[in-house]
């Protein structure tokens, strides 16, 4: 359905499964809950092969505090590798920190970078927990409000910064066709500029706030509160020149209970009302349709990449979870249900349709490598929001119940290329494709041309 790259969580060994792969016991070991070295490997070189770049989800910000398997009191003190005493531990992952002004972990951390990336050929690194490792109070109960003096200051961890571009820098240097991508909250400036201007040396850095306004919204908001400029805000908010990868839901969103974005719209009637044969109910009616414009908004306004935690793409119904006490080591959640899109008689096969053509379009008009989009119009009371972006016009109506005839938007000719409302995205067809829509010299909304859609 028009992917290129793809990102391997939990694949550093991890003693506890319910970690999700995010305590490390062991650095330079491909888990082998999934098979062996060379399966990953055979895996990787499968994905190549199909022009996939492979990414690994690099786990250095911190470390299982296991002492049997891992690397806490490697040597019998509590110093070697981490900060010794009340610096070394993270009081909400319980796990232990790395002293990154010491010459050996550095060495140990750079050559565990080297080896997925020679011995396993992996493409690149999402560094995990980034915000973390930036500073001395690791984000904990810290708000973010861009202000530089919350990036610029004694409570920035300058040794672990150090790190990060010394990472990126030598990635960069021995294998300049890696990508490297930093989970950032915080929105540290430079991050994701090059090291030789004193930057970060990230290529990208994940949009962890579009997520969470998605979130928000659906859960706190009924449907005509919906605020558009809120959103534009929230899609739009980036520094011009970092990269930063845009997704409507990950495996935050997903895991351990918490709701995806289509069980969140939708609910229980996800298990009864999903068959093309029963009526469509407006819980699910509003639910894919939605479903759709977010992902299309967030794909064509929120960044330079576009990220897709698995399932998304077709509205998966439940959370994933994995075996552990507080579910009584279950394993009924640990698996995604890709039959779902196959059966032809569900909706499912609707949703996935529309990301397959969301991301064809992409293809072939590189909406995330042009410049950001020219919002031209977002309207509080009609709901409406448009951009235009790599010589497409994007017109999304959020309203819950109201249409619109001969409605004036920014453009100059047009012929639809994608529309949420077709037939085989599960829509109403309400909309003719054959028309071409031709532009008058109508001013409107700052530009000298519109039509009338």
């Amino acid at each position: 359905i028009g992917y290129n790259c793809v990102q391997l969580m939990a694949i550093m060994e991890h003693a506890y499964y319910a970690s999700f792969g995010y305590q490390i016991t062991s650095f330079f070991a491909a888990s082998s809950r999934y098979g062996t070295p060379d399966d990953l490997k055979e895996m990787i070189d499968v994905a190549h092969s199909m022009g996939i770049t492979v990414l690994l989800d690099v786990v250095h910000s911190h470390a299982s505090k296991n002492s049997e398997d891992g690397l806490n009191q490697f040597d019998g003190t509590d110093s070697c590798f981490f900060h010794s005493g009340y610096r070394g531990n993270h009081q909400l992952w319980d796990s232990r920190l790395f002293d990154y002004a010491n010459w050996e972990v550095l060495r140990f951390l750079l050559s565990n970078l080297r080896m997925w990336i020679e011995d396993y050929r992996f493409d690149g690194f999402r560094f995990d927990g980034v915000t973390s490792m930036l500073y001395h109070h690791h984000g904990i109960g810290t708000g973010f409000s861009g202000d530089y003096n919350e990036y610029f200051g004694l409570h920035v961890d300058e040794d672990a910064l150090c790190y990060l571009m010394l990472a990126n820098h030598m990635i960069n240097t021995l294998h300049p066709e890696c990508i490297t991508i930093a989970e950032d909250v915080s929105g540290m400036p430079a991050l994701c500029r090059p090291v030789e201007e004193g930057g970060g040396g990230f290529d990208y850095r994940l949009a962890m706030a579009i997520p969470d306004k998605w979130i928000q919204i659906i859960k706190e908001l009924k449907d005509e509160d919906w605020n558009m400029g809120n959103i534009v805000h929230t899609l739009t908010n980036r520094r011009h020149e970092e990269k930063y990868i845009a997704y409507a839901e990950s495996h935050d969103q997903a895991l351990v209970g918490d709701k995806t974005l289509a069980f969140r719209l939708m609910d229980a009637e996800m298990y009864t009302n999903m068959s093309v044969l029963m009526p469509l109910t407006p819980v699910i009616d509003r639910g894919i349709q939605l479903h759709k414009m977010i992902r299309l908004i967030t794909h064509a306004l929120g960044g330079e990449s576009y990220l897709n935690f698995m399932g998304n793409e077709f509205g998966h119904p439940e959370w994933l979870d994995f075996p552990r006490i507080g579910n009584n080591e279950s394993y009924h959640y640990a698996r995604r249900q890709f039959n779902l899109t196959e059966d032809d008689l569900l909706r499912y096969k609707f949703l996935n349709a529309f990301d397959r053509d969301m991301n064809r379009l992409e293809e072939r008009f590189g909406w995330l490598a042009s410049p950001q989009a020219y919002v031209s119009e977002k309207h509080e009371a009609n709901k409406v929001i448009a951009f235009e972006r790599a010589g497409l016009i994007f017109i999304f109506n959020f309203h819950p119940y109201q249409s619109y005839v001969d409605y004036r938007v920014v453009a100059f000719k047009y012929k639809i290329l994608l529309d949420s409302d077709a037939g085989e995205y599960g829509g109403h067809q309400r909309l003719d494709h054959n028309t071409e829509y031709f532009s008058e010299e109508f001013p409107h909304n700052y530009r000298p041309n519109s039509i009338m859609v």
